[in-house]
């Protein structure tokens, strides 16, 4: 009875303990809690150097943080590393050496060199001064290394460290012009003529200067910026040339301010926060220095291909004359070079993201030679190809003259090489079909690729291996879920972190064979999160109002949907994928799924026009009119429940958070005979005021194109809210402004609605952190929908 009772006491005052084992009937408060009740799943994970190790972070004992730990293959378990036993491993990332015997790596700053086979570090260089990149050169006797973006190398055999090139925020100096007027000039000669000791002093400079200049040092080479922000520098692996990367800011700063109340000083602070969507954007340029004759130019991109195409959507402005468009500027990013050196690879985009290129860049003249160029009138993106800002899948295989690299021309993301040394440089497509290709990795002998698709369905992910030649596909795994992989160095064995809907990630490792037993080597779950049954939803398409089949997830109650409310979900990011079968980075909504459908509603949470995992047409479908077909997906997924399921008509609710608030207030002002209720959470209201990169390449600008944005802002629907809105926000929220629900709420009140309120988080951001926040949201979502869509 003691017991019982100390129990009891330790669940009043600290919540869930481990004595609490069984979650019993779900609720808000269970549900919201401090995502650790659930467990801590492993993650980033990698092999150590010698395939005996397999290291990730994980937190099995529910510390303030992760550890690193390491499953040891021998005994057959996981080893907690402690920090000092950490630093005898080199870091995850690094450098190889061609025969992959030594790896280079930066670690809190410092240089060091790892043997491979022994396991020993050596410290190269350490410095107050942060190093930033580092490798081999060609003869990898030389090895190079980067601070404040100036290039040093370190010579192994004689110890010697040499700075290559400086560079300098200044402008370049110029000379004195030497050229006289005719008067001067005549003056000159003249006294050169009546004074030998002029005349005498005059040559015996000029030998002096000869002699000087004869015997002056090379001494390190100064590049010029002129005001401009270097932000990354490069050496070429012959040591010939640096390939230098340059920032032009916009002029002016027209960042915006977001308030932050709830401060330990008991004052009002202000946070810096991004700028609106529009206005002169930054840019790149591409610079290259050669280190033998000293001369530093600027890539020319005047006469790229492309560069001043019109965009369609210029066609819906006929006041417009060919004249007004400006020739858009670019993005570049890091500079690819072969393992010989012999070519140098450029990815850049256009400005306005529609336009992506490839090019050889031929460092001795520094122009650019078209390897291919992909077009989008929407915007160029999609799995290893990216936005203009980040990265994409590329490399050489072992010929070092092939290129992969992905593109989305077919309509999908697929692999495609091409031969840079012929001269017609045609691309040869490596993977085909309706699916997407995604986490492409080289094996060691660059015979194969391996990379994760979904041919089976959007929603299921495995493991794919592809000679570099192309041909057939060979599966690895054959999971309903989705997966992350880890070749061992040998290759001999694969780790992978899976899991399902209601399963959340575990790790696995398995032979390098297809469909090999993979044996889990942790167990991450709580017995609390373990003991209720968590449902798998079904996975369900229907037909959207243009043909389009939508996939979806459906959680029905128990006894069928006939007659009952039904509640539709908007997963945020717009260009994200949540109708898939494995554990959702929306785990808290999935448990407060399963509690509505413990309470009679129907779920459906819809992969709507814009979403991830189906397309390059699936992907744009938002282009030009956001709360369009993204919307329409929502109505046609309420039509589905009703004349499939029988759920009730009159009751149906809709709530998301970040885009999915968005869509939440177009469908409670556009659909009102849909939507009874909705709970729009961290949403925009009015797309002219988020931000430039994600805006910009779905709606144009504003000033550019206003029609995309009138149609796209809710906002301007505002009058036709005649159900039950919530609206629930971050007041420090530095990514949808605070600033953007004050504004709707004003237009409310104006418009004289009632039957909306408001709820402020004056110590959250855009993603909810403190528990207590998020219980008191979900609490107001449910009891909207307890109060509104039940009879």
């Amino acid at each position: 009875m003691k017991k019982l009772v100390l129990s009891l006491l330790l669940v009043i005052l600290y919540g869930s303990t481990s004595i609490a084992q069984e979650i019993g009937e779900l609720s808000v408060q269970k549900i919201m809690r401090d995502p650790a009740w659930i467990g801590h799943s492993p993650d980033n994970f990698y092999w150590g150097e010698n395939n005996d190790q397999l290291f990730f972070n994980w937190n099995p004992q529910d510390h303030p943080d992760d550890s690193l730990y390491a499953y040891n293959f021998e005994k057959g378990e996981a080893i907690l590393i402690s920090h000092e036993e950490e630093l005898k491993y080199p870091d995850r990332r690094g450098i190889y050496n061609k025969a992959r015997t030594e790896k280079l790596f930066i670690r809190d700053g410092n240089l060091y060199l790892s043997e491979i086979k022994t396991g020993n570090i050596e410290p190269l260089i350490e410095s107050s001064q942060r190093i930033s990149n580092t490798g081999f050169l060609l003869d990898e006797q030389k090895i190079f290394y980067v601070v404040n973006n100036n290039i040093f190398t370190w010579d192994r055999k004689s110890g010697k460290t040499r700075q290559l090139v400086e560079f300098s925020k200044e402008a370049e100096p110029k000379e004195k012009s030497a050229k006289k007027s005719d008067k001067e000039e005549w003056l000159n000669n003249q006294q050169l003529e009546l004074f030998s000791v002029l005349k005498e002093n005059k040559e015996r400079k000029e030998k002096s200067d000869e002699y000087k200049e004869s015997i002056k040092s090379d001494g390190i080479p100064t590049i010029y910026l002129d005001g401009k922000r270097l932000i990354e520098s490069i050496i070429s692996p012959d040591g010939n040339y640096v390939i230098y990367r340059l920032y032009i800011s916009p002029k002016g700063d027209d960042n915006t301010i977001v308030p932050d109340y709830v401060t330990e000083s008991g004052y009002t602070k202000d946070l810096n926060a991004r700028s609106k969507v529009g206005g002169e954007q930054a840019h790149m340029e591409l610079g290259v220095f050669n280190l033998k004759t000293r001369e530093s130019k600027i890539v020319n991109i005047d006469e790229v291909e492309g560069l001043k195409q019109i965009p369609e959507f210029w066609s819906d402005y006929p006041e417009r004359k060919e004249e007004d468009f400006e020739s858009r500027k670019m993005i570049f990013q890091s500079p690819l070079f072969s393992d010989d050196g012999n070519f140098v690879v450029i990815d850049a985009r256009a400005t306005d993201n529609k336009d992506r290129w490839l090019f050889l860049l031929n460092p001795e003249t520094a122009k650019l030679d078209l390897v291919d160029r992909q077009r989008d009138e929407a915007w160029i993106a999609g799995p290893g190809v990216g936005y203009a800002w980040g990265g994409s899948t590329k490399g050489f295989l072992a010929d070092n003259k092939t290129l992969y690299f992905q593109s989305e021309e077919s309509g999908y993301s697929h692999l495609y090489s091409v031969d840079l040394s012929k001269t017609k440089k045609k691309k040869k497509q490596l993977t085909k079909g309706e699916f997407e290709i995604y986490d492409v990795n080289l094996s060691n002998d660059k015979n194969h690729f391996y990379f994760l698709a979904n041919p089976e369905s959007p929603g299921i992910r495995n493991l794919y291996k592809l000679p570099v030649s192309g041909g057939k596909m060979e599966q690895l795994t054959s999971d309903k879920g989705g997966m992350e992989y880890a070749l061992a160095p040998d290759e001999s064995k694969i780790a992978i972190r899976k899991s399902t809907a209601a399963q959340p990630w575990e790790l696995y490792v398995m032979d390098n064979q297809p469909n090999a037993e993979a044996k889990r080597i942790t167990n991450s779950i709580s017995d609390e999160f373990k003991s209720y049954d968590w449902r798998t939803p079904e996975y369900i398409t229907f037909e959207a109002e243009d043909g389009a089949e939508v996939h979806a997830r459906l959680y029905q109650p128990e006894g069928g949907s006939n007659g009952k409310p039904a509640v539709i979900f908007v997963h945020g990011a717009g260009y994200l994928q949540n109708a898939h079968q494995w554990w959702s980075s929306y785990f808290r909504e999935y448990m407060f799924h399963n509690l509505l459908a413990d309470n009679g509603y129907t779920v459906l949470d819809i992969d709507y026009r814009g979403s991830a995992g189906y397309g390059r047409d699936w992907r744009t479908g938002i282009y030009r009119h956001m709360g369009g077909k993204d919307l329409s997906d929502q109505v046609d997924g309420a039509k589905y429940l009703v004349d499939e399921l029988g759920v009730d008509e009159e009751n149906i609710g809709i709530y998301g958070g970040s885009y999915g608030g968005f869509i939440t207030l177009m469908a409670l002002f556009n659909e009102a005979e849909t939507f009874k209720s909705g709970a729009a959470l961290r949403s925009v209201t009015d797309w002219a005021h988020y931000n430039h990169g994600y805006t910009s390449n779905i709606l144009n600008t504003p000033v550019d194109d206003p029609i995309a944005y009138e149609r796209s802002s809710p906002i301007y629907f505002a009058e036709g809210l005649e159900g039950n809105l919530l609206i629930a926000h971050g007041m420090v929220d530095t990514n949808v402004h605070f600033q953007d629900v004050v504004r709707l709420s004003q237009r409310l009140i104006e418009l004289g609605k009632e039957n909306w309120e408001m709820a402020v988080y004056p110590v959250e951001s855009h993603g909810f952190v403190e528990p207590s926040s998020w219980t008191d949201e979900y609490r107001r979502i449910f009891e909207l929908f307890e109060d509104t869509l039940k009879e």
